[in-house]
């Protein structure tokens, strides 16, 4: 088997090549060139797979690689993947998020391989937005996300990843194509970019337990501490991915924990791993993190993928924290000069 994956040097991207090669799979990962590096979460399998130079906002790179490479399965995770920056930047987020999906499918369209081509595209749970479903839970009333959850994008790349998730389905309906849509919530690893919270927070804890936990080390800058998110560790993530292509029929799927927890809870699982039980002190709220429209809770109801895939998530809420602390605290030490003379 062959797989060619969008985005390999990302978070997922790395996890689903280490995986797709446990599994026998010959990988092809397509990297835009660029003058810095950004191989580092697949140095230790390069290997192992071939990387080829390519432009998911180019149709003409995507129709060549595919024509090329032949491949079984083609994996999309390749995304302007931040939602703050999609404010900053909603036209090159566009261009990438839903114009690189399209791109995809008409290569396939047109492929004279088309029906021996399946297509993974990774869709977002900040595609529900402010929406959820209401059930009665015991005495509660429980708010949820699934399948039937109607979406109300909030940001630039919330609806960049809506219109590709449209496009799957729509070129899944009108031409047959075996395509399915992961709609992933928050997942996170030791390998997530230092641009989102959980790893802004774990970063900054490694740096402070290495400096000693200096009184005067910078207070850690954060925003909304009550917005709530259904956190899953990534290696359980790509797992779904490829357990969806590998089903007959093609679908779309939650991918989640079902359950949700605030960043407020994440900070305190973070911070207790390393013997701070009071972290108040040590955190500023900042309004440049506050986004102009904020998705306040999501969590997912993983129910389809649990039934049809036979899919569960294997990482804990705490497990996730403890481990990103882990390597961030390691790494941190290990940058410092006192510890590099020895």
């Amino acid at each position: 088997m062959k797989a060619i994956i969008f985005g390999i040097t990302g978070q997922d991207g790395s996890y689903l090549a280490e995986l797709l090669l446990e599994k026998g799979y010959e990988v092809v990962g397509v990297t835009r060139r660029v003058s810095v590096p950004t191989l580092n979460r697949i140095e230790h399998i390069l290997p192992k797979i071939k990387i080829v130079e390519g432009d998911i906002t180019d149709a003409f790179s995507v129709s060549n690689i595919i024509k090329e490479e032949e491949p079984d399965e083609i994996y999309n995770l390749a995304a302007q993947s931040h939602v703050g920056t999609s404010f900053k930047q909603p036209s090159l987020t566009w261009d990438v998020t839903a114009g690189g999906v399209l791109n995809i499918l008409e290569a396939i369209r047109y492929s004279s391989r088309k029906d021996n081509i399946k297509f993974y595209q990774a869709s977002s749970s900040e595609m529900f937005g402010k929406n959820y479903s209401l059930r009665e839970q015991f005495v509660d009333i429980l708010k949820y996300q699934d399948e039937k959850t109607p979406f109300a994008p909030q940001s630039p790349y919330a609806i960049a990843k809506l219109a590709a998730h449209h496009l799957v389905r729509n070129y899944r309906d009108s031409y047959g194509i075996f395509a399915c849509s992961g709609i992933l919530f928050n997942h996170e690893s030791e390998r997530r970019g230092e641009k989102f919270v959980t790893r802004k927070i774990t970063k900054w804890i490694g740096e402070f337990v290495a400096s000693g936990m200096d009184k005067e080390f910078p207070a850690l800058r954060l925003g909304n501490l009550d917005a709530k998110r259904d956190w899953g560790h990534a290696e359980d993530y790509v797992r779904a991915m490829w357990e969806m292509m590998q089903h007959e029929t093609p679908n779309d799927y939650v991918v989640a924990t079902g359950e949700t927890h605030s960043v407020r809870d994440f900070l305190d699982v973070a911070f207790k791993h390393v013997g701070i039980d009071d972290w108040e002190d040590l955190v500023v709220i900042d309004p440049e993190f506050y986004r102009p429209s904020e998705v306040d809770y999501l969590l997912g109801i993983p129910a389809k993928a649990k039934r049809v895939l036979g899919w569960e998530p294997e990482i804990s809420f705490e497990k996730l924290a403890e481990r990103m602390v882990d390597s961030d605290v390691e790494a941190a030490r290990l940058r410092r000069p006192d510890i590099q003379r020895v």
